[in-house]
């Protein structure tokens, strides 16, 4: 009997009676035991056979059943009887692929973790790793301070050591390379190696003044409230400093006594490293992308370089066998984020002595070859931006403007400067002749204008704007351009 509120929104109960006839023909053949069940469903479909798991489960009273067989049953029960059931167990699987889905796009990082107890470490006999020696414990060399008193012996005590305050290498090696960035060659020449084998510095006093500035941070000013370890105040006052302001020119006497320039009595002068060259040129001609982190790109590259170096039919099914070039913004980031396979260097890096990461490099040589001009005159970035800073020169002076306006813009944006009046009348003659090549010819004017996927100002004459980008070319090619000083 079962009890349910009338159908006709009055609310009352109905009363429903079952009645069920035994007409066997057999005396005293009577129902041993029935069930009744009730569905408002209109048609009603028996829930499929249980599978083996939940039918063992189901014969067991509820009291005798295993944590794992009341989930098997109550899982079943939501998938396969209960009719809201199903839509709920599709809607938590969606929101757990939704999830995992979204768990895949964030960056993972390795993490380091010390073993509980360390494994015992020994110094091998001449080196056969099956021949263990004398055993060594972690610790530091005993000319430099001791790692920091009662802390555990781990990672975590070594790189607070390392950037303690009493620490005698830290802050002077990091002071010497920025140094030999900003100067060409550091305080201590050999910045590789400050071991017994390295060079002296040649102002140690410096050294350690520069040290402890680094260290402690400028204490007044506004880059006070910088703090301790501020880079950017270091190199602000590198190039704020009366050395590196120095003119580079050089008297007959004093190349005779210092010809590198170790006591620094004259500005430094070296070539530009291959990153800060690209990043220079894309930041005058507007095409940088300043965006700060990120995932590295790929920027423009002869075809085929990755490909020769493919050894395997289906070596396009493994990561970083084909070169696909970005797209887009991803084209002009800073050459910081520049993809780099080992095997296969960016050529145009490469050809200005960026270091192929095989081993870890600190100084850098470098070298002054006819190819690097040959990548500074044809390679897409350095045309394409000799295109967008010939577009600059043409668009950003005010009306009226004269070819020697044009010609400033584009040195101030390059070198800094304006043009000295003997180098504006020898531009003033190549401008002369490109307007004449390519008004003669102005297919190949187009030519040099679509090298690049940037799209150029479509309001700009093509002949104009093709002589300008061969000035501007000229301007990027300088010597002044990719050399300090």
């Amino acid at each position: 009997v079962a009890v349910a509120p009338a159908g006709d929104g009055t609310g009352a109960a109905t009363r429903l009676v079952v009645t069920m006839a035994f007409e066997s023909g057999f005396a005293r053949h009577q129902l041993g035991r029935f069930r009744l069940s009730l569905t408002d469903a209109p048609n009603p479909v028996p829930p499929p056979a249980p599978p083996a798991d939940v039918r063992a489960a189901l014969d067991l009273v509820p009291a005798a059943r295993t944590d794992a067989q009341r989930s098997a049953v109550l899982g079943y029960f939501r998938r396969s009887v209960w009719a809201g059931g199903k839509a709920l167990v599709d809607r938590a699987a969606a929101a757990r692929a939704e999830r995992d889905a979204f768990e895949k796009t964030v960056p993972t990082a390795m993490v380091m973790r010390e073993l509980p107890k360390p494994r015992d470490t020994f110094v091998f006999t001449r080196g056969e790793y099956d021949k263990p020696g004398e055993k060594v414990a972690p610790g530091t060399p005993a000319f430099l301070p001791p790692l920091p008193a009662g802390e555990p012996v781990n990672r975590l005590a070594l790189a607070r050591w390392l950037v303690a305050r009493d620490h005698p290498l830290t802050g002077r090696v990091t002071v010497n390379r920025y140094w030999q960035l900003i100067f060409g060659t550091g305080l201590v020449k050999t910045s590789d190696d400050f071991g017994s084998q390295g060079e002296l510095p040649t102002h140690p006093e410096l050294l350690d003044w520069l040290a402890a500035e680094f260290l402690d941070g400028p204490t007044q000013g506004e880059a006070a409230a910088a703090g301790k370890w501020d880079v950017r105040h270091l190199l602000r006052l590198y190039v704020t400093s009366a050395t590196y302001r120095q003119a580079s020119a050089v008297a007959p006497a004093l190349l005779a006594r210092d010809p590198e320039n170790r006591l620094l009595a004259r500005g430094t002068r070296h070539r530009l490293q291959a990153e800060l060259i690209r990043d220079q040129a894309l930041a005058a001609s507007g095409l940088l992308d300043g965006r700060v982190g990120g995932a590295s790109v790929m920027p423009y590259q002869p075809p085929g370089l990755w490909e020769e170096l493919m050894s395997r039919g289906d070596g396009a099914n493994w990561s970083a066998q084909t070169y696909a070039q970005s797209r887009g913004p991803d084209l002009y980031r800073r050459t910081m984020y520049t993809f780099w396979k080992r095997t296969s260097p960016p050529p145009s890096l490469a050809t200005f002595d960026a270091p192929d990461r095989e081993t870890c490099t600190v100084r850098r040589g470098r070298t002054n070859t006819p190819l690097q001009a040959l990548v500074l005159m044809n390679d897409p970035t350095y045309v394409e931006a000799a295109r967008k800073l010939a577009e600059r020169a043409l668009t950003e002076p005010p009306a009226g403007a004269t070819d020697a306006d044009r010609l400033a813009l584009a040195f101030r944006a390059v070198l800094a400067r304006k043009p000295r009046p003997e180098e504006s009348t020898v531009l003033a003659g190549v401008l002369g002749t490109q307007r004449t090549k390519y008004a003669a010819d102005p297919a190949v004017a187009a030519k040099l204008l679509g090298v690049g996927e940037s799209p150029r100002d479509e309001k700009l004459d093509p002949v104009e704007l093709a002589a300008w980008a061969t000035v501007c070319g000229v301007v990027l090619n300088l010597d002044e351009a990719v050399t300090r000083g």
